[in-house]
């Protein structure tokens, strides 16, 4: 192992590690939603808009980055920094200084546009020193933002239900680490010059076919993803109420943790898999799976911990597994000097995908109960594996994962 190898998996590592630290940030609100609706007396449109709130922000600040070509022209740890510090301050303020709704979704949505520079910017960082097992070394950083969505919750079961203050500042204090954390990165062989401003970029992403299906099968699954995230931990303490297990708000707690957070090693593993055998089809498997367990959670609502536990936490490997790999397809099909303005314009629809599904599931409940509330989601998985398997059969899959498709 030579001196470059070396480099690339402390680069790895480094990034891997501020992306985590960074987006603890991300569900940091929803965590503790259930103790702000109590004190503040939200609706349940206003409790979703905690989470919907950071969505949006990240579709406007996405969008804006891509239309202004921010993650290729400004340097690349720069930005992740900036905006890890400053999705910080937001949600600390929440912490310090607000009593009501309107501003702390005010500040959710700052702390969305502050996390478009983080997200996109990480990929493109690790793009930068993998040429070779780019879907392995993406999927470890999308493992590592799944393990710090999930954390806020772990802050909520251990010591913060009925603290939210507490959760909200620990939050941004991990976050704040780790955008000092990510100055110490230093750019990879693969990662071009600043490009000059190019308004002509985002029509050639848009009309590119190949990137139009992976973006595609990034859009169905994302349509399940950041759903099954906002409100599986609302699913788990419902369905261990019916059951009649004990301390279940603390189970369903640590159990949301862990349905998440186990989506983080799924993530690493999907991605040396796609390496070896190509990305369409481990998105394609990954999303069919996801998709029957959209189905089955009604079957498995209020049975016993012994069994809905391990069907939520293989929801949760299944539900993300993939997620790395859709980025990966784009930073291999897309024009090399603008991946950085690929890469953000995906992640900007993707995200205003999720705003319509979160808002949906509650719709759903009070029409049929969380029993099958998620059923309807499946659309999502359905329309993301028809792309992917459309993707492979196209020339262009022999630029996927070194001509594996």
């Amino acid at each position: 192992m030579g001196p470059r190898t070396d480099t690339k998996w402390r680069a790895l590592a480094l990034v891997g590690v501020a992306e985590l630290f960074a987006m603890v940030l991300w569900f940091s609100g929803s965590a503790v939603a259930p103790e702000l609706t109590a004190a503040w007396g939200l609706t349940p449109a206003e409790t979703a808009w905690l989470t919907n709130a950071v969505q949006l922000g990240f579709v406007v600040g996405a969008l804006g980055s891509a239309l202004l070509t921010v993650a290729d022209v400004f340097r690349p740890r720069d930005l992740f920094a900036g905006s890890a510090l400053v999705g910080a301050a937001a949600t600390a303020l929440i912490a310090a200084v607000v009593h009501s709704a309107l501003p702390a979704i005010l500040l959710r949505f700052v702390t969305g546009v502050a996390l478009a520079g983080v997200y996109p910017t990480g990929m493109k960082m690790m793009a930068a020193w993998f040429d070779r097992g780019r879907g392995l070394a993406i999927g470890v950083l999308v493992g590592a933002l799944t393990v710090g969505s999930a954390a806020p919750h772990l802050l909520r079961a251990v010591g913060g239900i009925g603290r939210p203050r507490l959760v909200l500042y620990g939050a941004a204090a991990i976050a704040a680490v780790g955008g000092l954390l990510v100055l110490l990165y230093e750019p990879g062989p693969h990662q071009p010059e600043p490009a000059a401003f190019d308004p002509g970029a985002i029509r050639r992403i848009m009309t590119d076919r190949g990137v139009v299906l992976a973006n595609l099968g990034y859009f169905g699954h994302m349509f399940e993803l950041y759903a099954v995230w906002t409100w599986v931990p609302v699913y788990l303490l419902a369905s261990l109420q019916a059951s009649g297990s004990g301390s279940a708000e603390t189970l369903a707690a640590l159990l949301a943790f862990g349905t998440i957070a186990v989506g983080g090693p799924g993530a690493w593993l999907a991605g040396s898999a796609a390496d070896r055998w190509g990305r369409s089809l481990v998105t394609s498997t990954s999303m069919v799976l996801s998709g029957a367990a959209c189905l089955l959670a009604g079957l498995v609502y209020g049975a016993p911990v012994v069994v809905l536990a391990p069907f939520v936490l293989g929801w949760g490997v299944a539900v993300v597994a993939d997620s790395a790999q859709f980025s990966a397809a784009v930073s291999e099909l897309a024009e090399g000097s603008y991946v950085g303005t690929a890469l953000t314009l995906q992640t900007a629809v993707g995200f205003l995908v999720t705003i319509a599904s979160i808002q949906l599931v509650p719709v759903l409940v009070e029409a049929v109960g969380w029993r099958w509330a998620f059923a309807p989601l499946v659309v999502g998985p359905l329309v993301g594996t028809l792309a992917m398997l459309k993707l492979r059969g196209r020339p262009e899959a022999a630029r996927l994962a070194g001509g594996r498709g």
